[in-house]
């Protein structure tokens, strides 16, 4: 059976929490990427996510300016987090139940991170 940590991406794209949004959407387009990680901002502190959607709901459609808008301001804290151990199938029920495409893989560190596309790629799930 595989499992989160066969099907992740380790090479993980992340961002301070004092970066502004707009240094965020640069991030995000230079990566092509549709989520970032946010950094804990010191021990104890956990990981947090900065998705497209919170951009564009939390700023754009708010005509707010990105460059005065802080990540730490829009993102989602504490994130849902996956564990390296967990099934695939796992991760998708969590996907499913928390309507989310992306999470960080994390055992004490940051791992990598999974996504909807990772399960899509990696799996045979329909050959079984």
């Amino acid at each position: 059976m595989q499992t989160a940590k066969d099907i992740m991406t380790g090479d993980v794209v992340t961002i301070q929490s004092s970066a502004t949004v707009a240094e965020a959407i640069n991030l995000m387009t230079e990566k092509q990427l549709r989520d970032l990680v946010v950094e804990p901002a010191g021990d104890g502190d956990a990981y947090g996510m900065l998705t497209e959607e919170d951009v564009i709901y939390k700023v754009a459609a708010q005509s707010k300016n990105p460059s005065s808008v802080k990540v730490s301001e829009i993102m989602a804290k504490p994130c849902i987090e996956v564990s390296p151990d967990m099934s695939v199938q796992e991760v998708a029920q969590l996907f499913a139940n928390n309507h989310i495409h992306q999470a960080p893989v994390i055992k004490g560190e940051l791992l990598g991170v999974v996504s909807v596309f990772d399960i899509v790629r990696e799996t045979m799930w329909w050959q079984d």
